[in-house]
């Protein structure tokens, strides 16, 4: 049966036994080969700490299995001083040295070997993973160490093809402008590792393994491991509430389908359809290209049509295009032109027949989390920028328009968090119609109010939920609501306020949720025969 040995080391005196011992060496093995080994690795650590002359002076063996390794220091060096040649890039010893001059760099003993480590990796991704780092004709004097440092490189590896596996068809352009990838660029398995990382924050795909390369004598072949996800959503809610005027149950709903990289180029195409409980009906058609040709630069084409009931139907449509700094950040340039007619042969106050036309300009920054089922993003913030003009009959207006919508979530622990969105709009101009007006309310705007039943040519909403995750697939949320809104046409200025509850969960057909919410205002307080429902489902496929 084995029995338990002990070691117990120490110096040749007091204080290089106090040294040693600061080291917190293990003292209690197996067997003797395992303490052997322990000996080494202390030896190793003297050496590195720059106790570079240390050694064993002996080794005694006591009774019981207790045995006493005595150790001579010698002298401690604290500095490395490595003398490098003529053609050594030097742009890499700032990253690890402080003094440098054009024949050597110093370096404190107790971090050479991460030094050295910290040099070759720079080296390697300068295209030649291969080459080594060795120090030669090392010396202690003058109570410095001094080394020769000797580069063994290889020649430069560039990148001569991508060949992507498991989906094969995933868009070329994506490899270019997505992930930053294309042959001939000099080859860092570290980097091109970072860069493939960002396939898990695309919607249609997500990288099945780290990518791999292939040496042969004359290329390099780099693997990208990636799976095609189900990206296509459906959604939609049924919304009801009680009339106040007539006591009588409407309801309101929307369809949205989304269709995502469905011709294999990383594109969507988003068709919606809304009608609400004023007889006011939505429908918009997007189109979006990223990464055309292989450029960072993409387009978007959309058209938008709103019909409030008898009295009017207003036609946009609006082209742009997009410059994607990375894949997080994006600009925008586009122009948009609305088209404006009444519907009655009596127009109402307000409203009337006009075109108008905007030249617009947004930015976009977004941080994804596309592994939470239930919260997919974490933080976006856009703002858009337009300068335009609206003709009437016999006169035109310069008209300015500024759009914000921002929200992030702010995480407290595994099962709490807080969710804030700010959305908020502003229409600068002479005078106003009320067809041209923002329309907000509703369960996309401030909950608790009808949908798209208030005007406004200023308007800020602050939506709040504080969030509880019961499992990975069900969580309840407060609904807090607040905004202010302005509109010139009937002079009005009020603030609003959402108060309500609801839950979401994760089933096999999608997420499903359920809002309970009431709102009130300046005129109004709050009643419950006021209260909204919506049901709403959302589904992958």
């Amino acid at each position: 049966m084995a029995q338990t040995v002990y070691l117990k080391a120490e110096g040749t005196s007091t204080a290089e036994t106090k040294i040693i011992a600061n080291l917190n060496y293990q003292s209690s093995f197996k067997n003797y080969k395992e303490l052997q080994n322990e000996l080494q690795n202390l030896q190793k650590t003297l050496h590195t700490i720059g106790y570079l002359e240390s050694a064993i002076v002996a080794i005694q063996k006591h009774p019981e299995n207790n045995f006493l390794a005595s150790y001579n220091l010698g002298r401690l060096y604290t500095t490395a001083r490595i003398n490098f040649d003529a053609d050594f890039n030097t742009s890499h010893l700032k990253l690890v040295s402080t003094a440098i001059t054009k024949t050597y760099f110093e370096v404190d003993v107790s971090t050479l070997e991460s030094t050295l480590q910290r040099l070759n990796s720079e080296i390697i991704a300068q295209g030649a993973p291969f080459s080594t780092l060795h120090l030669t004709n090392i010396k202690t004097e003058d109570g410095m160490l001094t080394a020769q440092l000797q580069v063994d490189r290889n020649k430069t590896r560039k990148i001569d093809a991508i060949i992507v596996k498991g989906y094969e068809k995933f868009p070329k352009s994506f490899i270019k402008q997505y992930l930053k990838l294309k042959p001939k660029q000099v080859f860092n398995l570290k980097a091109i590792t970072l860069k493939t990382e960002a396939l898990e924050n695309l919607r249609f795909a997500t990288q099945i393994k780290a990518p791999e390369v292939l040496f042969t004598k004359d290329s390099t072949l780099l693997y990208i491991y990636v799976d095609k996800q189900k990206s296509n959503t459906f959604d939609g809610f049924i919304g009801f509430g009680t009339n106040a005027e007539t006591n009588k149950l409407e309801f309101d709903g929307y369809l949205n389908l989304k269709l995502i990289n469905t011709l294999h180029y990383g594109e969507s195409f988003r068709v919606l359809y809304k009608s609400d409980e004023n007889d006011q009906k939505t429908f918009d058609v997007t189109a979006k290209l990223p990464f055309l040709f292989g450029s960072p630069i993409g387009t978007q084409f959309g058209l938008h049509i709103f019909k409030k009931d008898s009295s009017y139907i207003s036609t946009s449509q609006f082209a742009k295009i997009d410059y994607y700094i990375n894949p997080r950040n994006a600009v925008t340039v586009g122009i948009n032109a609305v088209n404006s007619a009444t519907l009655l042969e009596v127009p109402i106050v307000n409203t009337t027949d006009f075109r108008s036309h905007f030249y617009n300009l947004s930015y976009v920054h977004s941080r994804p989390r596309l592994q939470d089922n239930l919260f997919p993003i974490q933080f976006l913030f856009e703002i858009s920028g337009g300068l335009g003009q609206r003709t009437l009959e016999n006169s035109e207006t310069t008209q300015t328009k500024i759009e914000l919508t921002t929200f992030n979530i702010f995480t407290l622990n595994a099962r709490n968090s807080v969710y804030a969105h700010l959305n908020g709009a502003l229409l600068n101009s002479e005078q106003f119609l009320n067809n041209e007006l923002f329309r907000f309310g509703g369960i996309n705007s401030i909950r608790g109010f009808e949908e798209q039943s208030l005007m406004a040519n200023l308007y800020t909403v602050l939506n709040t939920e504080y969030r509880y995750n019961v499992s990975n697939t069900l969580y309840v949320h407060s609904i807090i609501d607040v905004a202010y809104y302005e509109n010139q046409n009937n002079v009005t200025k009020d603030n609003l306020l959402g108060l309500g509850f609801g839950f979401g969960m994760l089933t096999q057909a999608g997420l499903f949720k359920l809002n309970y919410s009431n709102g009130s205002s300046r005129q109004q307080s709050i009643k419950l025969s006021d209260s909204k429902v919506h049901l709403s489902i959302s589904a992958s496929f």
